[in-house]
C-alpha cells in the first residue's frame, strides 16, 4: 500500500515538473517573440521610415480598426446596470468629440475663422477631451471599484492649463502616446487570461525606452528626410517636423513609425492570439478555451445572450469589413488624400480606447 502511494506521488511530482518545464519554455518563447518583434520593428522603422510608414498604414490601418471594434464588442456588457452613467458619458463624449474633431479642419479649410484663432480652437478641443477622460476616471472609481478617484478632476484641470500654454505640442503628444495605449490593453488582457505571463511581459517592456532612446540618439544628428512630394511632407508633418524644426525629421518619423508598428502588432497579432485563451472555471487556475473563429458573431457575449443584439453586432462587423475595403481602395487611388481623411476620422477609435481600457482596470 505504501509502495503504491509512493509510486503515485512520484508520478504526480514528475507530472508537476513537466508542467513547470513546459510553462518555463512557453515563457521563454513568449519573451523571445516580444523582443524579436520589437527589435525588427525598430530596425525596419530606422531603415526606411517613410516607405514603411506608407506600407504599414496601407496594410494594417483598416484591419486593426476592425479588430479593435470586435474586441470592444466582446467587452461590452449586455446590461449597463450601475455602469449606465459611465457608458452614457463615454458614448456621448465619443460622438461629440469625434464630430467636433472632424469639423475643425473643415471649418479651417473654408476659412470660417481666422488663422490666429486656430490654437484657441485646438486648445478648446483638447480641454474637452481631458475633462471627458477625467469624468470617466471618476465614474469608474465610483461605480465598480468603489474608490475615491475624484483626484482625476483636478488633474484634468491641471493638464488643461498646460494644454493652453502650447495646444499644438499637446496634440502632438497624443499622436505619440496613443500607440502605447495598445500595450496597456495587452497588459490588462494578460492579467485576465495569462497572469503568469504578466511579469515577463512587463520586464520586456523595459526594452522599449532603450530602443526609443537608441533610435533617437542615433538618428537625431542625421539629415532631414526628403519631403519634396505631398505624401512625404504629410508624413513628416504628422510626426511633428514643423513643430520641432531643430530635431531631425528622420528621428521623428522613425519613432512614430516604430510606435505605430507596435500598435498594429498588438491589435492584429498579440490580442487575437491571446484572446481565445480566456479564463474559465476557477479564476485562480485559468484554463484555455478552444480557439474559435474570429468572424463568428456568436463568440461575442453580447450577441449570444438572449437579450443581446446578434443582428446589430453582425451588421457592425460587416460594415467594418466594408469600410476596410473602401479604405484600401481609396489608398490605392489617392493615398495622400485618403490618409488625411483616415487619420481625421480615426479619432473615433482613439477616443473609444479610453472608456474600454478604464473598464479593464
Amino acid at each position: 500500500m505504501e509502495r503504491t502511494a509512493n509510486i503515485g506521488l512520484a508520478a504526480w511530482r514528475a507530472e508537476s515538473g513537466a508542467r513547470a518545464a513546459t510553462r518555463q519554455l512557453s515563457l521563454k518563447a513568449f519573451a523571445g517573440t516580444l523582443i524579436l518583434c520589437a527589435c525588427f520593428s525598430a530596425l525596419f522603422a530606422s531603415w526606411l521610415p517613410l516607405q514603411f510608414s506608407v506600407v504599414t498604414v496601407f496594410l494594417f490601418a483598416g484591419p486593426h480598426n476592425w479588430f479593435e471594434l470586435r474586441y470592444f464588442l466582446t467587452r461590452l456588457p449586455v446590461r449597463f446596470g450601475k455602469s449606465r452613467n459611465f457608458f452614457i458619458t463615454a458614448f456621448s463624449g465619443i460622438a461629440l468629440l469625434t464630430v467636433s474633431y472632424i469639423a475643425l479642419p473643415v471649418l479651417y479649410g473654408f476659412k470660417l475663422f481666422p488663422d490666429e484663432l486656430w490654437p484657441t480652437m485646438l486648445a478648446s478641443w483638447n480641454s474637452l477631451l481631458l475633462l471627458w477622460i477625467g469624468v470617466l476616471v471618476w465614474l469608474r472609481g465610483k461605480n465598480k471599484l468603489r474608490r475615491d478617484w475624484s483626484w482625476a478632476l483636478p488633474v484634468a484641470f491641471g493638464l488643461c492649463a498646460l494644454n493652453w500654454l502650447a495646444p499644438e505640442f499637446f496634440s502632438l503628444g497624443i499622436v505619440y502616446l496613443h500607440p502605447l495605449v495598445a500595450l496597456c490593453f495587452f497588459d490588462r488582457h494578460l492579467a485576465r487570461t495569462r497572469p503568469h505571463w504578466l511579469g515577463t511581459y512587463r520586464r520586456c517592456l523595459c526594452l522599449l525606452p532603450l530602443l526609443l532612446l537608441g533610435m533617437f540618439w542615433q538618428l537625431s544628428r542625421t539629415a532631414a528626410l526628403p519631403d519634396d512630394n505631398g505624401l512625404f511632407w504629410r508624413i513628416t508633418q504628422h510626426a511633428g517636423a514643423q513643430l520641432l524644426p531643430n530635431v531631425s525629421s528622420h528621428a521623428l518619423v522613425t519613432t512614430h513609425v516604430f510606435l505605430e508598428m507596435l500598435h498594429y502588432g498588438v491589435w492584429l497579432l498579440a490580442l487575437p492570439l491571446i484572446a481565445p485563451l480566456a479564463k474559465t472555471g476557477n479564476p485562480q487556475k485559468p484554463t484555455p478555451r478552444k480557439c474559435e473563429a474570429i468572424w463568428r458573431v456568436k463568440t461575442i457575449p453580447v450577441a449570444r445572450h438572449p437579450r443581446g443584439f446578434p443582428r446589430m453586432i453582425a451588421t457592425a462587423l460587416g460594415l467594418g469589413v466594408f469600410f476596410v475595403l473602401i479604405l484600401w481602395f481609396g489608398l490605392s487611388v489617392d493615398y495622400a488624400t485618403t490618409r488625411d481623411v483616415y487619420f481625421t476620422v480615426a479619432i473615433a477609435h482613439v477616443l473609444a480606447e479610453a472608456p474600454f481600457l478604464l473598464k479593464m482596470l
